[in-house]
């Protein structure tokens, strides 16, 4: 079956950010998702999801344990698991990325 955004399951999450769900099995989850300017998720860890983001719009700030880094359009980053992490759109706009976890991030998140 062919996704995209148009027949994937759809949700909103954070303030006003959306999140189409491509993929989601107990080994992969596979979203696509666009933040608005001056949006952010709240510091988080998974046990034990990879997560790969590729940002498809715009630039994703990313924080990182101590570091933030910007991750442009046509660039990716890998998180780890047990890694501190946050993604923020700092810009005036849209962010659009797409988020590869494995295995999925369903009941493997930890806010800090």
């Amino acid at each position: 079956m062919i996704q995209s955004k148009n027949n994937s399951t759809h949700y909103i999450w954070g303030n006003s950010c959306d999140s189409w769900i491509l993929k989601d099995t107990p080994g992969l989850s596979v979203k696509q998702e666009i933040m608005p300017p001056g949006t952010a998720e709240k510091r988080h860890f998974h046990k034990d999801a990879e997560q790969f983001f590729y940002v498809l719009k715009g630039e994703a700030v990313f924080y990182i344990g101590d570091e933030k880094l910007f991750v442009k359009t046509g660039e990716s980053i890998t998180i780890l698991p047990k890694s501190e992490h946050y993604i923020s759109n700092e810009s005036q706009e849209d962010v659009g990325f797409l988020v590869i976890s494995t295995p999925s991030t369903n009941n493997d998140r930890t806010e800090v």
